[in-house]
């Protein structure tokens, strides 16, 4: 053990996962079942479980950052708070209203989730101010006293307040809190001007409301998390993983927790960029497939893709305006419901389908043995032989052969006339074909091209998949972490104190004055040092990135481009800035139309940890022998069940090579090598996979080399 000594525990919907980390990389890592009632106790168990079993005492841990997908669930199993909307009048019905926009032209049945508030909650508050931020109606106050009143009746314990314009003039949502505050001081109340301040009513007033419905929720998390890790005898309480790739304190994450809706998949992502950039491959696609969902981002020049629209709840998940819109900056992915714990199952039309419901941790897949009767992705692993039944979790968690079969055979094989293996091969392909034709798309979307790209792959069900989500793809090459089932826990020791802020200031590009455009960003840069001194960062060690908002004039949507408000050519910067990412988007070139900035932003950002992720090899045991044996395992173009040699990745030395087919076993994840492939072991541990053509020639034995 060296230096410092970190921490980063990771919720997901089946696993909670942690890792340790000091100078020289992962030490220790630890998993168990996430307990869904209630999250902190998993967490407080991985941690006592894995310092325990390190001999680690905790008061030597010197930073613990934490990810968790506790929003985004309260979201989509609406177990947030009763919360009422505060609306300038005349706008109460913005929620349902939405866009105005069918998502699906020609679906005679269209649905769209219900709104977070119901109409009855939802209020017309006489006031009203333009566009420019002047006052046209000021607000009534006598109307509001009564209305909060009248609130506490009917058991609201949230308030979110979106009065019209007030990203230009927030006067009248801040006296309509504090008259709030003054009646009812209990209740929670976000105001959509600080939440997000920036023009497009619908999606301010969304993501104002879904802040304001999870902030009880989270606050009680973060609360009982806090209590947990000084109990446990951790100097200093945790930090939280954004959903923009930032950490930030517990009081700023619970001020703003919308902000933390894909907080447990950023850690994924920041680690793949953190192997990309340490071995010369800035650009990849991250796979991270876990127990409950599958998600795949794209990393570009060493850090993922950022962006500033997300959905959450679609109806249908692979259509864009069926969800929830939250306007946060969120590292874009593409996420679909297929993980180890997703159920089988044979729909009306007789077919095959995957997803997106899940098993969870309760009751968990039926090999878990914990009460589980229908099928999912692990059981079909399991039975093609890729995981090894008395070392799931490295012996921990025995899994149930015989009875996952049994739920294969009785739910998909029988009634699709078909053997028990084969339809198990199936739902093992249905899930790679999926997330490959999810991300294809996805790549598309950000004008990159995903053959040929790099696929590295993480989570527990991730290596598993890997190559057959690489063929799907197009992709030559799988690259494996060590530790990949844990490797977003490690991720997150890789992201800086990190906060966004958004100006909106609607203008004709040739029309903006530069003088105030520096005090937009002067403004948000204070706010941003603010936060991030009073998370303990000194005022040398605060930078900011800048960005705007642009568009051509009478298009309806923008593109973010950087900008240096300090340079005297700004205006010309940002033209060339603007006119390159568009025709990168697009593969063209714009018309000769003149610009228009919707919006500032800012990034302030302390400096990110210099944190290897690489796994020393005196981690984990020992080996004499690399070969743990053989087992029967599944490869369709071997003509089925094949004697497949299987390896202990913990005694695989750099410079190994192991070709196809063969299996690479850990505690957390099982690399599957299938046929026409090779894998070699890097210097740090990594394993690369290379998927090669039919006609290369490989060992038929999968000796290592």
């Amino acid at each position: 053990m060296s230096g410092r000594l970190g921490i980063g525990v990771d919720i997901g919907g089946t696993f909670t996962d942690m890792v340790v980390l000091d100078d020289s990389g992962i030490i220790h890592v630890g998993k168990v079942l996430t307990t869904p009632d209630e999250p902190a106790r998993a967490v407080e168990e991985v941690i006592r479980q894995t310092l325990g079993r390190a001999g680690i005492d905790p008061g030597d841990v010197s930073g613990f950052v934490h990810g968790t997908t506790l929003v985004t669930n309260a979201l989509i199993e609406r177990r947030g708070s009763r919360t009422a909307l505060l609306c300038t009048a005349g706008f109460r019905d913005i929620l349902e209203m939405a866009r105005e926009h069918r998502y699906d032209l020609y679906d005679l049945m269209l649905e769209m989730p219900d709104p977070l508030v119901p109409r009855w909650l939802r209020f017309d508050v006489p006031e009203r101010i333009l566009a420019d931020g002047s006052v046209l109606r000021e607000l009534d106050t006598a109307y509001v006293e009564q209305l909060v009143t009248e609130l506490l009746d009917h058991g609201v314990e949230a308030v979110a307040i979106a009065f019209l314009h007030s990203y230009r003039n927030p006067r009248h949502e801040q006296q309509a809190r504090r008259i709030i505050e003054r009646i009812a001081p209990h209740l929670r109340v976000s105001l959509s001007s600080e939440v997000v301040p920036e023009i497009r009513e619908y999606e301010r007033t969304s993501t104002t409301v879904a802040n304001a419905y999870v902030q009880r929720l989270v606050k009680r998390y973060l609360d009982d998390l806090k209590e947990r890790s000084a109990a446990i005898g951790l100097p200093r309480p945790p930090h939280i993983m954004l959903s923009n790739g930032g950490v930030a304190t517990l009081d700023t994450a619970g001020e703003f927790p919308v902000r933390m809706l894909e907080s447990g998949p950023a850690g994924g992502a920041l680690a793949a960029a953190a192997f990309g950039k340490a071995s010369g491959t800035p650009d990849l696609m991250a796979f991270d497939m876990g127990g409950t969902t599958a998600k795949l981002c794209m990393i570009e020049n060493g850090a993922p893709m950022v962006a500033h629209d997300f959905e959450v709840d679609r109806i249908y998940r692979m259509k864009p305006g069926s969800g929830i819109p939250v306007r946060i900056p969120v590292i874009d992915m593409i996420e679909i419901g297929v993980g180890g714990g997703s159920i089988a199952r044979i729909d009306a039309l007789g077919l095959l389908t995957v997803g997106p419901d899940s098993a969870g941790s309760v009751p968990g897949p039926v090999s878990y043995g914990r009460g589980g009767t229908e099928p999912t992705v692990t059981d079909a692993d399991l039975l093609l032989g890729y995981l090894d039944p008395a070392y799931f979790l490295g012996g921990e968690m025995e899994l149930d052969l015989e009875g996952a079969r049994s739920a294969i055979r009785k739910r998909i094989a029988d009634p699709l006339g078909v053997s028990a293996e084969e339809a198990a091969y199936g739902i093992h392909d249905s899930v790679n074909t999926s997330m490959a034709n999810a991300a294809r798309v996805h790549a598309i979307e950000q004008g990159k091209d995903p053959v040929g790209q790099p696929l590295f792959t993480s989570g527990g069900a991730g290596p598993v998949h890997g190559a057959g989500v690489a063929r799907a793809l197009g992709a030559t090459t799988v690259i494996c972490p060590a530790g990949a089932g844990v490797i977003s826990a490690a991720g997150f020791h890789t992201a800086p104190l990190a906060f966004d802020f958004v100006r909106s200031t609607h203008a004709a590009l040739d029309t903006i004055d530069g003088q105030a455009m520096r005090r937009e960003f002067a403004a948000m840069e204070a706010d941003g040092e603010r936060i991030l001194r009073d998370s303990g960062l000194r005022g040398d060690e605060i930078f900011h990135r800048h960005a705007a908002e642009v568009r051509y004039v009478g298009q309806g949507f923008e593109i973010l481009v950087p900008i240096s408000p300090d340079s005297a050519d700004w205006r010309v910067e940002l033209k060339e800035n603007y006119l390159r990412q568009y025709e990168l988007l697009y593969r063209r070139q714009g018309p000769d139309v003149p610009l228009e900035v919707l919006s500032w932003r800012v990034v302030s950002s302390g400096p990110a940890p210099d944190q290897s992720l690489r796994r020393p090899q005196n981690a984990g045991s020992q080996p004499k022998e690399a070969r743990k044996g053989t087992r029967p395992a599944y490869f369709p173009a071997l003509g089925g069940y094949h004697p497949t040699p299987v390896y202990d990745r913990y005694a695989l030395r750099p410079g190994t090579r192991v070709d196809g087919p063969a299996i690479v076993e850990e505690r957390e994840s099982t690399l599957v090598v299938p046929p026409e492939s090779e894998c070699v072991v890097e210097d740090d541990g990594t394993l690369i996979l290379r998927l090669l053509s039919p006609a290369s020639s490989t060992s038929q034995d999968g000796a290592p080399r």
